[in-house]
C-alpha cells in the first residue's frame, strides 16, 4: 500500500467512523441530540476533520448519517426478503433484539428517530426517512407475494408488520425488556397463518 492510498484510507475510515457515530447518537437521543461535538468525541475524530469531510457542517452529517444507518438496515432486509417473510420478520427481531440488548435498551432505530424529529431540522431528515422506509415496504410486500400472498394483502401485512415491529421496539426501549417484540412478533405470526387460510379458501372456493 502507497503512503498516498494509506493516507486515503485513513481519512475515509475516520470519515465512516463519523457516521457510525452520528447514526448511534441519532438512534439513543433523535437528531436534536446529535451535536458535533458528541460525534467527535465518540468517533475519536479531530476537530478540524468535521470540515474537512463534510464542509456543510452538521446538517450534512445528519443526511449523511441517516442515510448510512438506512441503507445498513436496507441492505439485511433485501437479503432476508428473498427467502419470504417469516425469515425476514425473524431477521428483524434478532437483530432488534441484538441491538438493544448491546445497548442496554438505550438505542432505537435511528429512522424513527428522523422520521419523527424537529420540525425545526435544518435538514430534511423526514424526507430521507420516508424513503428509506418506502424500500423496506417494498421489500417487505415482495417477500410476502413470494410467500403466495396477493399484492394488496401483501401490501397490507408490510404495513402492518414494519409498524407493529417498529412500535415494539420502542416499547422495549421505554420497558428495559425484550418481551413486547416477542409478544408482538408472536401476534404477527399468528396474523400472518390466519391469512393465509383465508386465502387459502378463498382460492378454494374460486
Amino acid at each position: 500500500m502507497t503512503v498516498t492510498t494509506h493516507a486515503r484510507k485513513k481519512r475515509s475510515d475516520t470519515r465512516i467512523k463519523m457516521l457510525i457515530s452520528a447514526a448511534e447518537v441519532m438512534r439513543e437521543r433523535g437528531a436534536a441530540g446529535v451535536t458535533i461535538d458528541e460525534v467527535l468525541a465518540r468517533s475519536g475524530a479531530p476537530r478540524g476533520s468535521v470540515y474537512y469531510h463534510f464542509p456543510d457542517g452538521r446538517n450534512q452529517i445528519l443526511a449523511e448519517a441517516l442515510h448510512y444507518a438506512g441503507e445498513a438496515i436496507t441492505a439485511d432486509i433485501d437479503k432476508a426478503a428473498a427467502r419470504g417473510a417469516k425469515v425476514l420478520m425473524r431477521q428483524f427481531v434478532e437483530f432488534w433484539e441484538r441491538v438493544l440488548a448491546d445497548s442496554d435498551f438505550s438505542a432505537g432505530c435511528p429512522v424513527v428517530a428522523a422520521a419523527i424529529g424537529s420540525a425545526e431540522d435544518d435538514v430534511p431528515l423526514a424526507a430521507e426517512a420516508a424513503r428509506i422506509f418506502a424500500h423496506w415496504r417494498t421489500a417487505m410486500t415482495r417477500a410476502f407475494v413470494a410467500d403466495g400472498f396477493p399484492e394488496p394483502d401483501a401490501d397490507s401485512l408490510a404495513v402492518m408488520s414494519i409498524a407493529a415491529l417498529e412500535g415494539a421496539v420502542v416499547l422495549c426501549r421505554s420497558s428495559r425488556s425484550s418481551d413486547p417484540l416477542h409478544k408482538v412478533y408472536g401476534q404477527l405470526e399468528f396474523l400472518v397463518k390466519a391469512r393465509e387460510f383465508v386465502c387459502r379458501n378463498d382460492l378454494t372456493k374460486g
